[in-house]
């Protein structure tokens, strides 16, 4: 979603400088430690050593999100049309208790969970197309989610801040 604004502004203020957008595959911060990297977007977790520093970018909410055809867009979704219905989620390991907005949402919260995939890109184009709920960040995901149908969730979840970390 920041990506090309930042090439943009790299372009012009940095020329020369390359960027590689990882994906990355667990919370382990490995890699900053190592060198193999120099920054990383997260939220910033208890877990996060003391040797790494940490700048705030942005609050964020996670919203729910459908295709624009989907027969929940022509009605006021309510907890129970959101836990119902069936969902794509965002997990690493693809286990239900593993997903990243899963820890966001109420502590006994269920939904019907029809698949998951590995990043929240992912799970817009797999609803985009598909009679699933994607569940996602609303500023990370914003130039991803055009022509889609996007609400406020139904039931309270925890807000989060992105932040720098190096």
């Amino acid at each position: 979603n920041f990506g090309p604004r930042l090439l943009g502004r790299l372009g012009a203020d940095a020329p020369g400088i390359r960027l590689n957008f990882l994906q990355k595959p667990d919370k382990d911060s490995a890699p900053l430690r190592e060198g193999r990297i120099d920054l990383e977007t997260a939220v910033v977790e208890p877990t996060m050593g003391p040797e790494l520093r940490t700048q705030a970018l942005f609050r964020d909410r996670l919203i729910g999100v459908i295709g624009a055809t989907h027969p929940l867009g022509r009605k006021k979704i309510s907890t129970k049309h959101y836990a119902e219905a069936r969902h794509v989620i965002v997990s690493r390991s693809g286990l239900d208790e593993d997903s990243m907005e899963g820890k966001l949402l109420p502590e006994r919260f269920t939904r019907q969970v029809a698949c998951s995939v590995g990043g929240f890109a992912t799970a817009l184009a797999v609803a985009r197309h598909s009679d699933l709920v994607a569940t996602v960040p609303e500023l990370h995901t914003a130039s991803l989610r055009d022509g889609m149908h996007s609400f406020a969730l139904p039931v309270r979840a925890s807000g989060f801040t992105v932040a720098l970390v190096w």
